[in-house]
């Protein structure tokens, strides 16, 4: 090979370069554009919403499960959902299977569980990955936005929540050992 087609190979590889990172860069962008509103989501009747329906809203969002020992919780997280509601709080549970198969249940056995043995009124959604290839893009953008513990984004149980101002920035992230009611002081100054 001559120095003449040395640099047209060169330059063809740059071409290549400049356009698979241009796409990258573009693609990028385009997540960091998407605010948490835009992302579509599947209420656990089925319909389909986005995060715009809770915009200027404070947001307790949780990966739930009915099997799991902190299965309880649902009970502060319906006390706290009826005691601020009116002021702007809104509690999303997110079902998921992940950690100890703990939520086999269809979206309509998981709804009449909720119901039945909690009294769920706050919106609950169809059921999600919260980790992995298939993660859903809420949990994807919480994560990142909140890593947990030495800054690990993966969530390690059921019961993980998020606590999301009324701009929908994340504010708090709560592992499952963390009641509703130590969330309770956190949310009041959110709201005040």
């Amino acid at each position: 090979m001559d120095i003449i087609q040395n640099y047209r190979l060169s330059n063809i590889f740059a071409r290549v370069l400049i356009a698979h990172y241009k796409v990258r860069l573009s693609t990028n962008l385009d997540n960091l554009m998407k605010s948490l509103y835009d992302i579509a989501l599947t209420r656990i009747d089925g319909s389909q919403t986005t995060l715009g329906e809770y915009r200027n809203k404070v947001l307790l969002i949780f990966n739930a499960a009915s099997q799991c020992g902190f299965t309880p919780q649902y009970a502060g997280l319906e006390a706290l959902y009826q005691k601020y509601q009116a002021r702007g709080f809104v509690v999303l549970g997110f079902p998921c299977n992940q950690f100890g198969a703990q939520e086999p249940g269809s979206d309509e056995q998981i709804a009449s569980f909720c119901d039945r043995q909690y009294g769920v009124s706050f919106p609950m959604f169809s059921k999600v990955d919260v980790n992995g290839p298939n993660a859903h893009p809420l949990f994807e953008m919480l994560k990142q936005q909140a890593p947990g513990l030495m800054g690990s984004e993966g969530i390690k149980w059921n019961f993980t929540k998020f606590l999301i101002d009324g701009k929908g920035e994340v504010v708090s992230r709560f592992g499952s050992i963390t009641s509703p009611e130590k969330i309770e002081q956190h949310l009041v100054n959110l709201i005040s």
